[in-house]
């Protein structure tokens, strides 16, 4: 079984095209599915049945007002999923603007929902088949970064997991919030 946090990181510095906008993924979140607390998929809902399907398909859904975008990454059953937190728009800036406002560049698709946003993702793309070349989809590494790993953001539940993974040094990700049930951070060991 390939790990999840495995394909998050493989995720950074590839492109993800999504209805005109093209975006250079720069952080991710793993979510370990039936195994981990903090996954939507640990415990089975309609809400996250498509995650424990096959993986390379597009997981969707609302959250604060926004909609997030996660790929299934498998293996099926074991319902694990990627998180794209941010990116930096690379094609299509001007609908990339139209969609988010006058915002500062590096900002158009810094976090979850404002990625979305850049790239016109709705819950319409629910259960899109990355692999295929339209509406949404992945595209080629254009980089192989410097990666740097720290604790989820916004999680209560598995909050001290180092599952967050992005671009070293990129301004394009967002900056880390705990969550406020989370307690304290535990100790490094």
């Amino acid at each position: 079984m390939t790990d999840v946090t495995e394909r998050a990181r493989d995720l950074l510095g590839r492109l993800l095209h999504g209805h005109g906008v093209v975006a250079r993924i720069t952080e991710v979140e793993a979510y370990g599915g039936i195994e981990d607390p903090a996954s939507h998929a640990f415990t089975r809902t309609p809400r996250s049945e498509i995650m424990y399907g096959p993986p390379w398909r597009l997981y969707v859904y609302r959250i604060h007002g926004h909609h997030a975008a996660n790929v299934v990454t498998g293996p099926t059953e074991q319902a694990a999923a990627v998180l794209i937190r941010a990116g930096e728009i690379v094609e299509g800036h001007e609908l990339a603007y139209e969609r988010r406002g006058a915002v500062a560049e590096h900002a158009l698709a810094r976090g979850p929902g404002n990625l979305t946003k850049a790239l016109g993702i709705t819950s319409a793309d629910l259960g899109t088949e990355l692999l295929d070349p339209v509406p949404v989809f992945l595209g080629e590494r254009v980089e192989t970064p410097r990666i740097v790993a720290g604790p989820r953001v916004g999680v209560r539940l598995n909050a001290d997991v180092p599952w967050r993974f992005w671009v070293e040094d990129d301004p394009t990700v967002s900056a880390y919030r705990r969550h406020p049930k989370a307690g304290a951070a535990q100790p490094s060991r």
